[in-house]
């Protein structure tokens, strides 16, 4: 008779984005899974398969659970001005109310394997790809408002926007201040009047 699960797998997946989230893929040893997961080992090693099987599964779901609602957010906008002045402000919030600065989990795994693991980039391209392209969406709709400027096209801006998001997530996680991190939105923000 098979065994059931005494664990409710979104809230392990959860639990295991945060922690790779905080370390990184190599920082995170098969240990540190088993006691923040809470869950043994061979339970980890049935349902998740390997560190890496995991790894990829905690991106999907991070893609599913946080990037996917931005997304939809700025595609659901009707003030595309308050609402890119707000993606940008919760950078800066969040930034604030974490006891450990963790970034942005993409960015930093973009940052930490890409290189090195084709399936990790290929996920990490995906998900940049998806808010890069509701970017433009937001920005033409507020091109075709009058609102931003249509002295570079939106998908121009769309770039310029992510490229300053992953960077002020970077900084964050290097301990760049928020009067800084503020600064450097205000100059962003400009380039779309």
């Amino acid at each position: 008779m098979a065994r059931t699960k005494e664990f409710d797998e979104k809230e392990v997946l959860d639990k295991a984005v945060n922690l790779f989230w905080e370390k990184g893929y190599d920082a995170t040893s098969a240990q540190d899974l088993v006691d923040a997961l809470g869950i043994s080992r061979s339970s980890l090693y049935d349902t998740f398969g390997d560190k890496r099987a995991l790894f990829i599964q905690a991106l999907r779901y991070y893609q599913q659970t946080k990037s996917n609602v931005m997304i939809a957010q700025l595609d659901a906008a009707t003030d595309e001005a308050a609402t890119i002045r707000n993606l940008f402000k919760a950078i800066v919030e969040e930034t604030g109310s974490e006891a450990v600065v963790k970034g942005c989990f993409m960015v930093n795994t973009g940052v930490e394997l890409s290189l090195h693991d084709a399936e990790i980039n290929a996920l990490v391209k995906n998900n940049n790809d998806g808010v890069e392209d509701a970017l433009t969406r937001i920005i033409q709709r507020g091109q075709d408002k009058g609102v931003f400027t249509r002295k570079k096209t939106a998908r121009s801006l769309a770039h310029f926007l992510f490229n300053n998001i992953s960077g002020l997530r970077v900084a964050a996680r290097s301990g760049v201040s928020k009067r800084v991190m503020e600064e450097t939105i205000d100059v962003v923000l400009s380039a779309l009047q």
